[in-house]
C-alpha cells in the first residue's frame, strides 16, 4: 500500500497569502512566474508544501513574519481600479494610499466607474472568508439610475435574473426618490457578480449613472471622506466576524461559543 500521509506544513501560496504578499492566487502567479524561492531554489509550481524551517524568499527578499491581521475601511473615488497593477496604466486604489501602511489586499472589487466602501485586509485567508458567497453578507448601494422607473418595473430584480446564461440571485431594491431626470435606489445583493448592479438594470431597460457601496456586511462607509482610509479596532473585528485573531500567526480562529452551566445534579429540590 502507498502512503497518503500528506507531507508536513503548507500550501507556499497559503504561506505567501497570510504573510500579505498576495491573495492566494496571486501568489500563484508569482511563483509561475519565477519570483519565488525556497531555501535557495526557485520554484514554479505551487504545488508544494513548507515548514517554518524553509526559507522562502520573494523578488529575492526574505519573506517577512506575518502581522496579526487587520482590515480598513476605504472610501474609493470613482475612476480607481481595484487592481495592484493594471495593464492600462490606469491609477489603482493602492497608489495613494498611506505609506505607513502593510501591504495589503481588497476584499473583493468595485469597478472603474463605481465608488464608496471597500474593505482592505493584509490576511489573505480573510479576504477569502469575506468573499466567499456561503458568508452571506449584504453589500449594500445607492444607486442612482437615469429615467422615471415605478416600483413594479424591478420585479425581475427581486425574483432573481438570468442574463447571457448567468444567473443573478434575487436583490432587495427599494426606489427612494425622484430627483430630476434621475431616481435614486438603494440596491441589496450577497454575492457581487462582476458588474451585476448596472448589469441587471440595464437589462430592465435603464442605465446606472452613479453607484455607491455604502455597506459591506456590519461594516458602513458613514462618513468616510473619499481617498480616506480608516482601520477597524481589533475589537470590531473579532466581534463581527466571530473569530479569535491570533495576535502573531496571523491565522483567524472560530470564536469558541460559551458553555452553557451545567444544571444541577439531583434535578430541582422539592419543596415541603
Amino acid at each position: 500500500m502507498t502512503d497518503k500521509t500528506p507531507p508536513p506544513g503548507e500550501r507556499i501560496a497559503k504561506i505567501l497569502a497570510r504573510a500579505g504578499v498576495a491573495s492566494r492566487r496571486e501568489a500563484e502567479r508569482m511563483i509561475a512566474a519565477g519570483r519565488v524561492a525556497v531555501n535557495g531554489a526557485r520554484i514554479d509550481s505551487p504545488a508544494l508544501n513548507v515548514t517554518d524551517k524553509d526559507r522562502i524568499t520573494v523578488d529575492g527578499k526574505p519573506l517577512a513574519e506575518p502581522e496579526p491581521p487587520r482590515m480598513w475601511l476605504f472610501h474609493k473615488p470613482p475612476g480607481l481600479v481595484t487592481t495592484a497593477r493594471d495593464e492600462k496604466g490606469r491609477p489603482t486604489i493602492f497608489d495613494d494610499l498611506p505609506e505607513d501602511m502593510p501591504r495589503v489586499m481588497s476584499v473583493g472589487r468595485l469597478d472603474i466607474n463605481s465608488e464608496g466602501l471597500l474593505l482592505l485586509t493584509n490576511d489573505g485567508a480573510i479576504k477569502r472568508k469575506l468573499e466567499l458567497p456561503s458568508t452571506g453578507w449584504l453589500r449594500k448601494y445607492r444607486v442612482r439610475i437615469n429615467g422615471r422607473p415605478k416600483d413594479e418595473d424591478f420585479a425581475p430584480l427581486r425574483q432573481g435574473l438570468v442574463i447571457e446564461g448567468e444567473r443573478f440571485q434575487p436583490m432587495i431594491v427599494t426606489l427612494d426618490r425622484q430627483q430630476g431626470a434621475n431616481a435614486w435606489l438603494t440596491i441589496a445583493i450577497r454575492e457581487g457578480r462582476n458588474r451585476e448592479i448596472r448589469r441587471a438594470i440595464e437589462d430592465v431597460g435603464f442605465t446606472v449613472n452613479r453607484l455607491i457601496r455604502i455597506s459591506y456586511g456590519p461594516f458602513q462607509l458613514g462618513t468616510l471622506k473619499p481617498g480616506s482610509v480608516e482601520e477597524i479596532r481589533r475589537k470590531v473585528l473579532r466581534d463581527q466576524l466571530g473569530l479569535e485573531i491570533g495576535d502573531t500567526t496571523g491565522e483567524a480562529k472560530p470564536k469558541a461559543r460559551p458553555r452553557r452551566p451545567a444544571p444541577p445534579r439531583g434535578g430541582p429540590k422539592r419543596t415541603k
